[in-house]
């Protein structure tokens, strides 16, 4: 069979994590679907809608020359930030951050002119591993043997995105969704401060949230998903009453909407209604942002039991090696690793990276509970 471009086959989004003997996981991705193919000697990168990649991504046709000709192999491009995770908004600057990217292979459908769709997924990947050679920007999604409950404790204390679930005897169905493939998303989350609203004939269209740093009120989000009317009437019934005329954020406003929306410009600051920063919420989200905004935010409940002066935005475990790493003088390699996901999100390559976990200090659960080891 000729290599070509297949539609992905793509993941059921479920609630709950399918659990069994006969699934496998993954650490779930930030970035972009992406497969490549190599036909007549010529490497094509394509997007999930078949757009071609192949010179706005050019350092991954590079990198992968080595793939056997008349092959096909799927998987993501993701972009990593600087503690090893997967940075969404890093990936839009790629231009700039071609050094953090690389393309992590978790399927193959074509090898060496062969149709290996039917195989299942088990086999697949042992071709796949043949067929892929990792380097600086090439990796292979490592497949975890933990049971659903280690997995889900594991991207919880890390703040990774979520897991996908795969069947490991179920064959490739391009564009197919049937739920032999599913995926989970992991939110963070934590409270933050109410320090205004867009107001609706309900009560709050959505919430404005932020953080302090030191005395200052900073803007995090709107906050719109997660509420019902039921709950828009009780956050209205509960901030109503610290309606004031000044904004209590001092970034604000900001000067540009932002590519996802999260930035609050002039002109949307006069939809809102102030309150004094006196109520707390607690929120669900994907990721921070390098603006410090919050992506896919989630309301889920008022925090009356939280002082609201004393919300900050709490860091993931390691943050503070890495802050410690820096004033160490270790560059930047030492922070990304080996780049294959498969070491401390915290740390960032001291695990697989081979260097000497003793360099900087880490109170990293995953140094000290055998349970919250990263998964191979």
């Amino acid at each position: 069979m000729p290599a070509r471009f297949f539609e992905p086959m793509e993941c059921l989004p479920v609630a709950k994590i399918p659990e069994g003997g006969n699934w496998t996981y993954e650490i779930k991705l930030d970035g972009y679907r992406l497969e490549a193919v190599k036909n007549n000697g010529r490497l094509t990168l394509y997007s999930r809608r078949g757009n071609d990649l192949t010179k706005r991504f050019h350092y991954i046709t590079e990198a992968l020359k080595s793939l056997p000709d008349e092959s096909v192999i799927d998987g993501e491009l993701v972009a990593l930030d600087e503690q090893g995770r997967p940075s969404f908004d890093l990936l839009q600057i790629f231009k700039s951050a071609a050094s953090h990217i690389t393309f992590y292979a978790f399927d193959i459908l074509v090898h060496r002119g062969e149709n290996v769709m039917q195989r299942p997924l088990s086999e697949r990947r042992a071709i796949l591993v043949r067929a892929v050679h990792p380097s600086d920007h090439i990796g292979l999604s490592q497949v975890s043997e933990k049971t659903a409950a280690q997995m889900l404790r594991f991207v919880r204390t890390h703040g990774l995105e979520g897991i996908v679930a795969k069947r490991a005897n179920s064959i490739y169905q391009p564009g197919k969704r049937t739920g032999y493939w599913t995926k989970t998303r992991i939110n963070m989350a934590q409270e933050f401060v109410i320090g205004g609203y867009i107001p609706s004939h309900l009560g709050v269209d959505s919430i404005v949230v932020g953080f302090y740093k030191g005395k200052d009120l900073y803007y995090a989000a709107r906050v719109r998903a997660g509420f019902v009317p039921a709950t828009r009437r009780a956050a209205f019934e509960a901030i109503k009453h610290l309606k004031t005329p000044k904004c209590p954020f001092v970034n604000l406003p900001e000067k540009e909407p932002g590519r996802w929306g999260q930035g609050f410009t002039a002109e949307k600051m006069k939809e809102a209604v102030w309150t004094r920063p006196e109520a707390a919420a607690q929120i669900e989200f994907l990721e921070w942002t390098d603006a410090n905004h919050l992506r896919h935010t989630k309301f889920v409940s008022l925090r009356d039991d939280k002082d609201p002066d004393r919300v900050v935005r709490e860091t993931r475990h390691c943050d503070g090696a890495i802050r410690a790493a820096r004033r160490k003088g270790l560059p930047a390699q030492h922070l990304r690793g080996d780049r294959r996901l498969s070491h401390c999100p915290g740390i960032t390559g001291l695990h697989a990276g081979g260097f000497d976990l003793g360099t900087v200090a880490c109170n990293c659960p995953c140094h000290k509970n055998p349970e919250s080891e990263v998964p191979q």
